[in-house]
């Protein structure tokens, strides 16, 4: 079946940096965009950032845009997120999702807590 699994997450300071990972499997990963979506505590969830099947093209929320880089390995079935200067406002829950835009996510992860506080 299908699983993703992240880790990664932290306690970290505002302006520091971490590195989400999504292992997957159970589906041919290469065959499928792929989207970080984070949710913060009492509020709904963000849409973070996307990655074409080939790795070729991304997306990015504008809240996260310049600061955040996704990044895919197929061979690997691995997918990643390159945080850096992070803020306080960035504390949610990470997930990975496999991505059926425009028919949405079909397939989550139990998320991974990024926590930014001094």
């Amino acid at each position: 079946q299908v699983q993703l699994v992240e880790s990664g997450g932290g306690l970290v300071q505002p302006g520091g940096s971490l590195r989400l990972s999504c292992a997957a499997s159970g589906f041919t990963f290469s065959s499928y965009y792929m989207s970080w979506v984070r949710q913060a505590p009492g509020k709904g969830p963000e849409w973070v950032s996307r990655i074409s099947t080939s790795g070729k093209n991304t997306r990015y929320a504008d809240s996260v845009k310049g600061r955040f880089t996704i990044s895919r390995d197929n061979a690997k079935n691995t997918l990643w997120l390159q945080m850096n200067s992070l803020k306080p406002e960035d504390t949610a829950l990470y997930y990975c999702s496999r991505d059926q835009t425009p028919n949405g996510m079909d397939y989550w992860g139990k998320g991974t807590l990024v926590t930014v506080s001094s």
